[in-house]
């Protein structure tokens, strides 16, 4: 063995006195240029690197032992240093997927969202809007589907709305035959009778041509009732609408209706002008439906008091009507607005289903309360402020 000279003392610091075996061998005997191993001082570990010296001759004449005692501190600081590089890399690729995947998601939910809201405004008994789309995508597959879906549905709503048109003119063309028949048949067998006892020679013909005008006359009335209602309700869509004081218009009934015997009518007003857009005349007929069919829901036999009062809630105009009548049966009350409906002999049942259409065409509502003590019907409309 080679020994090596000096010899110090301190920790991590000295150099042995013989040289290891295994460098030995790999330098002198195997003539290796570099030989590196680990070993231990005091418990710690580090490497060892062994350098062979040469001569001019290329003759080994010793060797160079550097000990590392910093190689692993290295190490671990590489270790470190790779793997903090590592995370962050990992990291930054995390955060990159996630804000790649957040746009995409928002793109893809905001298509849906937009699908979605389409879906729900759909509505048969309008036009629905088609969506636009310019990319060829799966969505593109979905909204293609369902601009097809509302093509077709436009157009079984079309038909549709014709179908109902033609059933409800039929229904119509039967009422109107039903409710002119009834005043012509009495009208005929009143005729009728007076050429009987005309051909008789009765003595008081003079008597009974009177009573027969008088029924004559009284069904004539009847018939135009009949075709001022038909006109009135076949005309509902035709509206020429403007700007309208309602007190005016109200009044104006009021004071149609005071004249009549065993009536009698309060109106509380606000005394101030209070505009809707509405059409004039269909106005002044929805009133005067409400208070006709006001004095017909009294008894014969009782004075009618009608009470009328305005009110202003939320830039809305509301007027009731309330009768001291006997009140609506809770049965019959779901079809007060129906089509045809009535509980009167004579009655066309269109009053208050033109009432109805009316105040739907100016974008107001109406609705009733009732009871035992009488009926309150209310019409809201929007002032025209808020239009």
């Amino acid at each position: 063995m080679i020994e090596k000279s000096n010899k110090l003392g301190k920790k991590g610091n000295y150099i042995l006195q013989q040289m290891n075996f295994a460098a030995y061998q790999t330098i002198y005997q195997q003539h290796e240029l570099y030989f590196k191993q680990q070993e231990e001082n005091y418990g710690e570990k580090f490497y060892s690197f062994y350098k062979p010296l040469l001569n001019n001759s290329g003759e080994t004449i010793g060797c160079i032992n550097i000990p590392d005692i910093n190689y692993k501190k290295s190490l671990k600081q590489d270790l470190s240093g790779f793997i903090a590089t590592l995370i962050n890399i990992n990291a930054f690729i995390f955060l990159l997927a996630a804000a790649i995947a957040f746009i995409v998601t928002n793109r893809i939910t905001s298509s849906f969202t937009l699908i979605k809201n389409k879906m729900k405004a759909i509505n048969w008994q309008s036009q629905n809007d088609e969506i636009e789309w310019n990319r060829n995508d799966e969505i593109g597959a979905l909204v293609k589907e369902y601009n097809l879906m509302v093509r077709k549905l436009d157009e079984t709503a079309k038909a549709f709305a014709q179908s109902q048109k033609e059933v409800a003119w039929k229904e119509m063309a039967k009422q109107v035959a039903h409710e002119i028949k009834n005043p012509l048949t009495p009208m005929k067998l009143s005729i009728q009778y007076l050429q009987n006892k005309i051909g008789e020679d009765a003595p008081n013909i003079k008597q009974l041509s009177a009573t027969v005008a008088n029924t004559l006359i009284e069904q004539i009335n009847q018939l135009s009732n009949i075709a001022s209602d038909f006109s009135q309700f076949a005309n509902i869509s035709n509206t020429k609408a403007e700007k309208v004081d309602m007190t005016e218009i109200v009044k104006s009934v009021v004071t149609l209706f005071s004249v009549h015997q065993n009536v009698s009518i309060e109106y509380n007003s606000l005394n101030t002008q209070h505009f809707v857009f509405a059409d004039k005349i269909q106005i002044t007929r929805l009133f005067t439906n409400l208070i006709k069919n006001a004095i017909e829901a009294t008894n014969e036999n009782t004075n009618t008091h009608i009470f009328i009062e305005e009110q202003i809630v939320n830039n809305y105009i509301i007027i009731s009507l309330k009768d001291n009548g006997t009140g609506i049966p809770e049965e019959l009350q779901p079809k007060i607005f129906a089509l045809n409906f009535t509980t009167k002999n004579s009655g066309t049942g269109l009053g208050l289903a033109i009432c109805k259409g009316i105040v739907e065409n100016a974008n107001g509502n109406i609705w009733f309360e009732t009871g035992i003590t009488g009926t309150t019907f209310f019409v809201e409309l929007p002032l025209v402020e808020n239009i």
